[in-house]
């Protein structure tokens, strides 16, 4: 049994999700677990180099985690033919730019969603990793939730019959910046740097709806700004230029209706910040980030319509959990630890950057749909 080192270049973790879960709870969680169980009975170890753009950051978090490299010139990191892996967590308006020179240098690359701006830039990158015969993939770290995974469970196991609709609501109230702190960067609300709740979120439905329930094909769309006026960082107030509220039907390949709500300007009143329902002929489930519950069609009530009577049926008491029966790890480290795999043992790895274009495609015919106001296709992409 021996230990290999991995070369990992991690261009824009100083952001919040780089640092937290992608540096933290991912590759730190790695290299104190030992690296990464291989078949043969060795073990790969993260050997990650920070790349980004202020240089006292990058110095504060390698020294808090005991990482030897970083640097605020990527060529120097791609250069070094010891990093094998490009990792980008970068706003989504510098990320295609740095994954073409990753390409470029023969690097294997995993990056964040959105991959591009645009669909013409995610597929373009497809393409060329496709042609420079480098691995790639993209995060999609919902299908690697606790309460998603258990929704899964169900699902393979034939649990819900013939599924008929699914319903996912998501968001809360995210703070206008006045009198209390926003909880999320001022670039997210303005179109011109990339921002927008389409943009960011209809990437993650596009992988849930087609993995769970069966491919999206076509969609209806509704974006909106409900709260047009912000403070940033800087205590200066802005006007709000990108959606910050969709609300969306789909149309999935075998007849199953999907309706997504996503917004920032929203109160909760549910049991997550992301909740699906998952109904069929055979009994329903509701699932959040980490918990699931269900209810078989033999322990459904029989509820009357009577607006007249007070209701006696308890629905939340309805609902049975589905167990854990496993050890859920974080989301993010299960599908590191899956691409180091498909790098080094070339281990199965689904996800690859026409993945990450068929996210991109579906935030771009959301926005579409929403300014022309009508039902649209989605078609087939391949490169």
């Amino acid at each position: 049994m021996s230990t290999k080192k991995i070369g990992i270049i991690m261009n824009g973790v100083t952001g919040r999700m780089g640092t937290r879960q992608h540096l933290i709870r991912s590759i730190i969680a790695i290299r104190e677990q030992g690296g990464v169980p291989l078949a043969n009975g060795d073990y790969l170890m993260p050997d990650p180099i920070l790349v980004g753009r202020n240089k006292n950051k990058l110095k504060a978090l390698a020294e808090n985690y005991n990482i030897d490299r970083w640097t605020t010139n990527l060529d120097d990191a791609l250069t070094d033919e010891n990093n094998i892996i490009y990792f980008d967590s970068q706003t989504t308006s510098l990320r295609e730019k740095a994954i073409k020179q990753a390409i470029e240098a023969n690097k294997h690359i995993y990056c964040e969603k959105p991959t591009s701006t645009s669909l013409e830039g995610s597929l373009k990158l497809a393409k060329l990793a496709k042609e420079a015969g480098v691995k790639n993939g993209v995060v999609q770290d919902k299908l690697f939730l606790p309460g998603v995974m258990k929704l899964k469970r169900l699902i393979d196991a034939g649990f819900f019959g013939n599924i008929l609709s699914v319903r996912m609501e998501f968001g809360y109230w995210v703070f206008e910046g006045d009198w209390q702190e926003c909880q999320r960067p001022s670039w997210n609300y303005k179109k011109e740097e990339g921002g927008g709740i389409i943009v960011d979120m209809f990437p993650h439905w596009r992988y849930v709806l087609d993995h769970l329930f069966g491919s999206v094909q076509a969609l209806s769309a509704v974006a909106t700004t409900h709260i047009t006026e912000r403070m940033d960082e800087a205590g200066n107030t802005y006007k709000a230029t990108a959606d910050d509220a969709a609300y969306a039907t789909f149309e999935l390949e075998n007849g199953v209706i999907a309706s997504v709500n996503s917004s920032w300007a929203v109160r909760v009143n549910r049991d997550d910040l992301l909740t699906i329902q998952v109904d069929g002929t055979e009994g329903s489930a509701v699932a959040g980030l980490r918990d699931c519950k269900t209810q078989h069609r033999v322990n459904t009530p029989k509820p009357v319509w009577n607006p007249d009577i007070e209701n006696t049926i308890d629905f939340q008491d309805q609902w049975e959990e589905v167990p854990d029966n496993q050890l859920f790890e974080n989301a993010f480290k299960i599908q590191w630890e899956m691409f180091l795999k498909h790098v080094y043992q070339n281990d199965s790895f689904p996800w690859d950057l026409l993945e990450g274009a068929k996210g991109t495609q579906l935030a771009d015919l959301g926005l579409q749909s929403s300014e022309e106001r009508r039902w649209l296709e989605v078609p087939s992409l391949n490169v």
